[in-house]
């Protein structure tokens, strides 16, 4: 049981480095609940050590996934920044971006601006982040398989929950906004085609 819920309170400074070393000018807050999300994996014991492995195996609705191609596939984002968070990943397991094959570079780009495309049609958003974390050090939780974001942003899309209370608000379920681009891929992709 944790301290908070036994009745138990701790002051913040708790959670501050004050320990060993030279003194500098950074403050570092310890959160050590995040190991555990940084260390587990969503899904269970049924996913592989490699989500992005594991997800094309499963039904489209199970894993998420918008679309699938050739060489790449798109996913909704299970931790979102924003509702519509998602990701283009290759299906070959690949860490750095110059060992992508040239196809599957032309179809991670395709599908990066396919995302996009699909975002403004169906969210409308004001802005739209497209990016890769290379490398687990960069801020990605699975560094060893590169995979591109793209993320819709709004105005105050980080607002006070989000700041003060740690909160994240969703407007809808993963599975319902998983629906709804899919739906609008497939509209754009038949237009194209036409």
């Amino acid at each position: 049981m944790n301290s908070a819920a036994a009745g138990q309170t701790h002051s913040p400074k708790e959670y501050v480095d004050s320990g060993v070393g030279d003194q500098d000018r950074l403050v570092r807050l310890w959160a050590p609940f995040r190991s555990a999300y940084i260390s587990s994996i969503p899904g269970g014991n049924k996913r592989k050590a490699d989500p992005f492995l594991a997800a094309p195996e499963e039904s489209d609705e199970d894993a998420l996934i918008i679309a699938r191609g050739e060489t790449v596939y798109a996913l909704l984002n299970l931790y979102p920044y924003n509702a519509g968070h998602l990701m283009v990943v290759p299906y070959r397991k690949v860490a750095e971006l110059e060992e992508l094959t040239d196809e599957e570079t032309a179809e991670l780009m395709s599908f990066a601006k396919l995302a996009v495309r699909t975002l403004k049609r169906v969210s409308r958003p004001e802005a739209i982040n497209v990016g890769l974390n290379l490398g687990k050090a960069s801020g990605g939780s699975v560094g060893d398989h590169l995979h591109l974001h793209v993320v819709p942003r709004w105005a105050g899309d980080s607002n006070f929950m989000t700041v003060i209370d740690g909160t994240k608000v969703l407007p809808q379920l993963l599975r319902e906004t998983r629906a709804l681009l899919a739906e609008g891929w497939g509209e754009i992709v038949r237009e194209d085609g036409a």
